[in-house]
């Protein structure tokens, strides 16, 4: 991609020549990049302490936290186009401002009804703030520093969910869980400084109108999608609110293909993913981060239930695999220099499915150490994998598209955790009750049927079992063993169907960062720059 002249409001902004900006610039967009994905997370730790705090069943803490989560799943394409229409910079600080300020009534929310409004607009900001970091970067960087720029936007976005869930923990352990939204007000506080002097106001020509009908569609099916992923696991494939909205989420989708293919001006051109680089970036985010929304969602109950550690310890033990991943995103762009970009998503989810065999075949009651080496691998791949993946899709749709691309690219991730927790949760739950049955001889029938609703409940259970709560305990953690070597196999068996497929149809390199340009593209950022 190319820039023009910033001769008027209706053009991009020119590439910023000035490194120290482009530093300042990268600084603010990661910090806030930093806040929304922090906040994903981070009032998973804080669950019972919200149950207490408004007297909400575990229901109505479930819609606390995934309010957020369906606000900014479902605004992000939407939004992104407005940035791209409105204006970058316009957009950032408002959805800046709109983020702190629905943070802090969420701190001192007296009443559910405030926190869940609160959490409502926090996810409206975030959907303004998330898409606008990475088209900022495509549109103020040029081509020899962007990779780079997205190497460091994709290691938050890859690692910041734990580091945040961490410091989250820290704080709920150790002070309150309102004190949990300090830390994306502070992070916010200091976007919105370093935003109002760096980050350049672009935006692009509008051609046609706004796509309304676009718009609708893509929100219904990006809520109904979300929805029923999240409440699959707990109330079954075939309950009838799950069964409704996945049906309205497939034909609100069909409904949006038939028209972005006939309307003069989408929203999303649905023929840009015959391109290779946005059907191989955005199909290894999507499997990649399912992977690690299950990885995550196996793990915890290992640590926390198995291994008997706290909520924050828990939150420590996945640091290495976050910490790997955010520096091996930092270190993909020159990988891919050097050996392409292609090649780099296949090493890279290579690496990652043998981290995820390795904890296949390892884990045991034994410690954490059987789970290391495989966090290690995956870390490492993941990182090496996401940051091309990234930059394929921002490449692969038009420069006036860039608000779109990075809302795709944002929206893909979104999907894949969820889609990850609900399908490989489901594998280690029915491995789990598969596998505790015939351990459970001799046990009374009441005690058996709790212990097969998990090991959570098998471990409670046990402690009034007197003569029999070591057989259940050693029956519990032998069954979750199970389930959890059945989930990663299974795991292993897609990203081996991945790498296949990125190898067949990765991205081609056409220069040295793997970007997967198209001639028409080419010739229409010529024409731009020949206009600016």
């Amino acid at each position: 991609m190319s820039s023009t002249a910033a001769s008027s409001a209706d053009t991009t902004a020119r590439v910023i020549d000035d490194p120290r900006r482009r530093r300042a610039i990268l600084w603010a967009v990661c910090i806030a990049l930093m806040a929304v994905v922090a906040s994903v997370s981070g009032l998973n730790v804080a669950q019972p302490q919200l149950a207490l705090t408004f007297g909400a069943s575990h229901g109505q803490v479930l819609w606390i936290i995934n309010t957020y989560t369906l606000t900014l799943a479902a605004l992000l394409l939407p939004l992104g186009a407005v940035g791209d229409r409105w204006g970058r910079k316009p957009i950032l600080m408002a959805g800046l401002g709109l983020f702190g300020i629905a943070n802090i009534v969420a701190a001192v929310a007296p009443a559910m009804e405030i926190m869940l409004g609160a959490r409502l607009l926090s996810g409206v900001g975030a959907a303004m703030i998330m898409p606008v970091t990475l088209s900022v970067i495509t549109a103020s960087f040029p081509d020899k520093e962007r990779s780079k720029a997205i190497g460091m936007w994709t290691a938050v976005a890859g690692g910041g969910g734990i580091l945040g869930m961490y410091l989250s923990a820290l704080l709920v352990d150790f002070v309150s869980w309102r004190w949990l939204f300090a830390l994306p007000i502070a992070l916010t506080l200091i976007a919105a400084l370093i935003s109002a002097n760096a980050v350049p106001n672009s935006r692009e020509r509008a051609k046609g109108r706004f796509d309304v009908i676009g718009s609708l569609t893509s929100i219904i099916a990006a809520v109904g999608f979300t929805f029923a992923l999240h409440e699959a696991p707990a109330l079954g494939w075939a309950d009838p609110v799950v069964f409704i909205t996945l049906g309205a989420a497939i034909l609100a989708t069909i409904g949006f293909v038939a028209w972005e293919l006939r309307t003069p001006h989408p929203l999303l051109d649905i023929r840009h993913f015959r391109t290779r680089g946005l059907s191989s970036g955005t199909t290894l985010l999507l499997v990649l981060f399912g992977v690690q929304g299950g990885v995550s969602l196996v793990l915890y109950p290992f640590f926390q239930v198995v291994l008997g550690w706290s909520g924050l310890l828990a939150t420590l033990g996945l640091m290495p695999m976050a910490l790997l991943m955010m520096l091996a995103s930092g270190l993909a762009p020159r990988v891919a220099a050097r050996i392409g970009a292609r090649a780099t998503m296949t090493a890279g989810l290579t690496i990652a499915a043998a981290g995820l065999a390795l904890m296949a075949a390892l884990v045991s009651a034994e410690g954490y150490l059987t789970v290391l080496p495989g966090l290690i691998a995956m870390g490492l791949g993941a990182g090496l994998a996401m940051t091309p993946s990234t930059e394929a899709i921002t490449s692969s749709l038009p420069r006036e598209q860039q608000g779109v691309a990075s809302a795709l690219n944002d929206l893909t991730r979104e999907f894949g955790a969820a889609l990850g927790i609900a399908l490989l949760g489901g594998l280690l739950a029915a491995g789990y009750q598969n596998a505790i049955g015939s351990r459970l001889d001799g046990v009374p029938e009441e005690l058996a049927v709790t212990a097969s609703e998990g090991i959570a409940n098998a471990t409670e259970i046990s402690r009034h079992a007197g003569g029999y709560a070591e057989q259940i305990v050693t029956a519990a953690q032998e069954a979750f063993i199970a389930g959890w070597q059945q989930a990663m196999w299974v795991g292993v068996a897609v990203m081996v169907q991945l790498v296949i497929f990125v190898v067949l149809r990765g991205p081609k390199n056409h220069h040295a960062t793997g970007s997967d340009e198209r001639p028409e593209d080419v010739v229409e950022v010529i024409a731009s720059h020949n206009e600016g």
